[in-house]
């Protein structure tokens, strides 16, 4: 392998990385560039303090951009509700607190419009529970669902109609296992729509049960429907240095678990599962997610659409059937709002776990995290659970990387034989070349010898970096001294120094390539890759220090029980 050759591979690999960082930049839904700022959008609401337009619209089957067409066709895109006939009660807020949540509904439509997780601490105050519903002049994030005309039409309750608390608990006593808040509308077009939410101790799913009661004189048919509508923004801590994704998720046993960015719903070019009978809806962010769910074998149309200007929902239609005059139907429901804790979301529903998205790299990362998790019921601190995995990765590739190691020292014994070669060769570059190709067969050395067995490596390592990016058991779990969240920063750029550190050794204690071009790029790669942890958070740090250290004194390790003692080569520039 001549020097041109090694120079176009690092050149290759060099631009595969940016590639590869940039490709991972647009699957999330950012713009094609290193490092993009994306451009902080606000939701608008009127003086008033009414949500936005896009706030009071309801799934249909025509007319609406991105959505899919419910059992029973429905005229029109509403353009606006159907009046409630009589004022069930003033308008307001109700607070329900368990041991893990503090829900905030609104008796106008009896939405999710409010939780807070008290187990997870705030990105900015950490003294206060971390928010994921709200429904704030910035931010807008709420669950919401309501009735639908079917094939008779009629107007019925929705989102918007205004409903009356049932009075009762609304804090989880102790020794009780659940608390309940119900909302009961009026009649509206002769239907009454009653919503209990049933929430229990220790989890982040709420029952919720819809009642359907026909109180007119007619058989109807409606349709429920539950959705979830949040703004385009991307979360307040998001980094610019790494992106995770923001936006609509849909799950069925056909197509599994689809993705759905922001992006394709504005481009009109939402590919989805339209009909099923199983799976859920949700809208998914780094840590966290909330899901709507329904149980098996109820067929329910699936849509996700804009709604207004940055604002997005997705969501599913249910019919009901027809409805006897005095009769009444049933739906049971599940709401998630919660963290993406693995092990948690696997026991809830098939799928669940996949909101926690680790990307092509899936069927590696998987089982990492279970060995993690495993190594931290042992451990019981996150961040020696990674130092130990990494190890326990490191001596299963012990032999391969031997391999790589050994080929580098045969390199670098050889590598004086080539520098003087290509000194007194250096006016006949053809005969240079056959001369150094003479000298590898002579030597037995393989130039690639040290780079597949690294290559080989790569997508475990890869997954590794998803696992402990994606875990949110990372998020405010302490390491020692000063590092109280390996999900952020490092505060005092330690880590990130030990970090460049490890790496420039690293690349000092390789053989230095014959062609200073090459010599120097080896050196500028690192640093410059090196800059971008000082924004990551501390427990990648802490497996990429790890990883380093541990190949380290591996190399070491190797090239002296090969009789090449280990040596600096420093840069020349």
């Amino acid at each position: 392998m001549n020097d041109i050759r090694r120079t176009i591979l690092w050149v290759i690999f060099g631009f595969s990385m940016v590639l590869l960082w940039d490709q991972w930049q647009v699957y999330n839904g950012h713009k094609a560039t290193f490092f993009p700022s994306p451009a902080a959008v606000t939701v608008k609401t009127p003086a008033s303090g009414n949500p936005p337009a896009g706030h009071d619209s309801l799934p249909t089957s025509s007319g609406a951009a991105n959505s899919v067409a419910p059992v029973t066709q429905v005229p029109g895109a509403v353009a606006a509700l159907p009046a409630t006939t009589t004022a069930a009660a003033p308008r307001q807020q109700i607070v329900v607190t368990t041991d893990v949540l503090k829900l905030t509904f609104d008796t106008e439509g009896g939405s999710v419009i409010r939780a807070e997780l008290l187990k997870d601490a705030g990105d900015e105050d950490k003294s206060k529970p971390f928010v994921l519903l709200q429904d704030d002049p910035q931010h807008l994030y709420v669950a919401q669902t309501g009735l639908i005309a079917g094939a008779g039409g009629g107007s019925f309750p929705t989102h918007k109609t205004l409903m009356t608390a049932v009075p009762g608990a609304r804090t989880l006593q102790d020794g009780a296992s659940d608390v309940v808040v119900q909302f009961e509308s009026p009649d509206v077009g002769g239907v009454k729509l009653v919503k209990t939410y049933t929430l229990h101790r220790g989890s982040y799913v709420m029952s919720v049960k819809f009642d359907v009661v026909n109180t007119g004189t007619a058989a109807v048919s409606p349709q429920l429907y539950l959705q979830l509508v949040r703004d385009g923004n991307l979360p307040e801590k998001s980094s610019k240095f790494y992106s995770t994704f923001t936006g609509p998720a849909v799950y069925t046993e056909a197509k599994k678990y689809q993705k759905i960015d922001f992006k394709k719903i504005d481009e009109n070019k939402v590919d989805i599962e339209k009909e099923s009978d199983n799976g859920y809806v949700a809208m998914v962010q780094h840590y966290f997610a909330s899901v709507w769910l329904l149980g098996d074998g109820i067929q329910r149309d699936l849509f996700a659409r804009k709604v207004d200007t940055n604002l997005y929902a997705v969501g599913m239609i249910t019919p009901l059937g027809s409805i006897a005059p005095g009769a009444s139907r049933s739906v049971q429901a599940r709401l998630f709002t919660g963290p993406q804790e693995e092990k948690k979301l696997e026991s809830i529903a098939p799928g669940m776990e996949l909101v926690k998205d680790y990307g092509w790299v899936t069927i590696l990362a998987k089982p990492l995290y279970w060995l993690l998790y495993n190594i931290h019921r042992f451990l019981d601190n996150w961040g020696w659970s990674i130092v130990a995995l990494v190890v326990l990765l490191k001596a299963a590739f012990y032999w391969l990387n031997a391999k790589a190691y050994a080929s580098m020292a045969k390199m670098k014994a050889i590598n004086p034989k080539i520098m003087a070669m290509r000194e007194r060769l250096k006016d006949k570059p053809q005969e240079m070349q056959q001369e150094m190709m003479k000298i590898y067969r002579e030597e037995k050395v393989n130039p690639m010898g040290g780079c597949f067995p690294i290559m080989i490596q790569i997508p475990v390592f890869i997954a590794l970096y998803w696992v402990l990016l994606s875990s949110v058991e990372m998020r405010g779990a302490p390491w020692i001294l000063w590092i109280h969240d390996l999900s952020s920063p490092d505060p005092f750029y330690i880590l990130p120094l030990v970090m460049a550190a490890t790496s420039l050794l690293q690349t000092a204690l390789n053989p230095a390539p014959p062609d200073p071009m090459q010599a120097k790029l080896m050196w500028i790669m690192p640093l410059a890759f090196s800059v971008m942890f000082f924004f990551f958070p501390a427990g990648l740090v802490v497996y990429y220090i790890t990883n380093n250290a541990l190949s380290i004194v591996q190399q070491w390790i190797i090239n002296t029980r090969m009789g090449v003692p280990p040596q600096f080569h420093l840069p020349k520039f």
